[in-house]
């Protein structure tokens, strides 16, 4: 995956990070933790300048979060409870844990916005109760932008200052990133074998 991505990136420049950061909101198991520092070593080697990587991821990212967004704001906390009655096993969810969730995020919802583009898998997810609970759009742009942008120029500027001896690093990062999407799979099946619906 690390050269699929050094590659991909340095054929594509700008357009090819906003493209990779929407794609790792869309598809998780690609990392946005390996997007963004390997498009920031190659700023540091001439590519495109560190600003408008980071402009770029966060582009990219802000186009993911908004598609769930929408998404979940289409469907509605109606339909998703009753799919969920359906087919919880699946989505690892009863109604019950939803309900749960929405009372949480109607009591934290720009913080848990602003917050959830700092971790892994959440920075997809965290949209999707924010369409749901028809978060007021421009304020979840904002809070999503302020989050995304932290977030992508903390990884660009640590790929930036490792120069060099990023690829040394990339040759470590490499099997841990596949070890981490096989454990995010492993993860999911635990979940699917343990669940028990709600009496």
């Amino acid at each position: 995956m690390f050269d699929w991505i050094t590659s991909f990136i340095e054929g594509g420049g700008a357009l090819a990070i906003a493209a990779l950061m929407l794609l790792e909101n869309v598809f998780p198991p690609i990392p946005s933790e390996l997007i963004m520092p390997l498009a920031g070593f190659g700023a540091a080697r001439g590519g495109p300048a560190l600003f408008l990587v980071i402009l770029a991821g966060t582009a990219g990212s802000l186009a993911g979060v908004w598609l769930w967004y929408l998404l979940g704001r289409a469907y509605g906390a109606d339909r998703l409870r009753r799919m969920i009655e359906r087919h919880g096993r699946w989505l690892t969810m009863t109604p019950a844990e939803l309900e749960r969730a929405q009372r949480w995020f109607d009591r934290h919802g720009r913080s848990a916005v602003f917050l959830g583009r700092l971790f892994p898998t959440v920075r997809t997810l965290i949209s999707v109760p924010a369409g749901l609970a028809r978060m007021f759009m421009p304020r979840f742009i904002l809070f999503s932008a302020l989050g995304s942008i932290l977030w992508c120029s903390m990884l660009a500027l640590a790929g930036y200052w490792l120069g060099a001896r990023y690829q040394q690093v990339g040759a470590w990062l490499n099997p841990v990133s596949t070890v981490i999407a096989a454990a995010l799979v492993a993860g999911y099946l635990w979940r699917v074998i343990r669940w028990r619906p709600d009496r």
